[in-house]
């Protein structure tokens, strides 16, 4: 044996193995924690008793240290992020955890079950040339409806109840894929109020062509007034967009009470 040769003292198989351990349980720690960007802290079950879980869960590994990402448009976001969602309009149907949530107010509104939305940003996704993503047709400029498709501007909507819940007054398209992805109907208001320009998504609605009208199951005809509006009446927020569907989306179940019950 030579001197100052350590191999002849130590196994060097078996440290080699326990360094890949440690390896290993470091990049599993690593991966387990950045999982935790999105999602984390949980929020305590609501039919847990408060006194049990009086704050938010982490688990183990910890929350990372916030990173910065910087966006394309210029703008930062942190990730995890320091804020909590809006309270959940909605109360456990049964006394133990996991039990479903029943609404409390207006479900189609307030995000609970099919109605629920993420909080997106609250601006317009853009184009690559800085442009609002979505746009009328009186604002973008240079489209127009294909001649041997039917334009339905002017038509009548008709609710899932038969009956007439407004008028189709524009058409939004998507500036980059050249599609359209809302109609914007102009709908009486509540008691007597001025009338409305709400949103309608195209995938909620089907253009009846030959009887002149467009047709929507999802809500009933006295429930366009409540569509939830954009702050601008030339440009819709990724937020809005996320609340106008959920809109639409819960009234499959919430819009009616029959809906809500079995079919047998």
């Amino acid at each position: 044996m030579e001197i100052g040769a350590i191999t002849g003292y130590i196994d060097v198989a078996q440290v080699v193995l326990y360094a890949f351990w440690i390896f290993f349980a470091g990049l599993i720690f690593y991966l387990r924690q950045e999982d935790k960007r999105e999602g984390y802290p949980l929020e305590p079950d609501p039919a847990v008793p408060s006194d049990q879980y009086k704050t938010r869960m982490e688990g183990f590994p910890p929350l990372p240290k916030a990173k910065e990402f910087r966006l394309a448009d210029g703008s930062t976001r942190l990730a995890p992020r320091d804020n909590r969602d809006p309270e959940v309009k909605a109360a456990p149907a049964e006394p133990w955890p996991g039990a479903p949530l029943v609404p409390t107010g207006n479900p189609m509104l307030d995000g609970v079950g099919p109605a629920a939305y993420a909080q997106r940003p609250d601006h317009p996704e853009w184009t690559m040339h800085g442009e609002p993503r979505l746009a009328p047709i009186r604002v973008a400029g240079g489209y127009s409806v294909a001649s041997r498709d039917p334009d339905p501007r002017g038509m009548p909507v008709i609710g899932g109840d038969g009956k007439r819940g407004g008028t189709i007054a524009d058409i939004w398209i998507d500036r980059s894929e050249t599609q359209i992805r809302y109609f914007e109907v102009a709908v009486p208001g509540r008691e007597g109020a001025g009338e409305r320009r709400v949103l309608l998504p195209i995938g909620f609605s089907r253009i009846d062509g030959f009887r002149g009208e467009v047709r929507v199951k999802s809500i009933l005809s006295d429930q366009f007034a409540d569509v939830p509006g954009t702050q601008n009446p030339d440009q819709v927020t990724q937020l809005e967009e996320d609340r106008i569907a959920a809109y639409y989306g819960g009234g499959t179940l919430y819009a009616h009470s029959a809906r809500q019950e079995p079919l047998l």
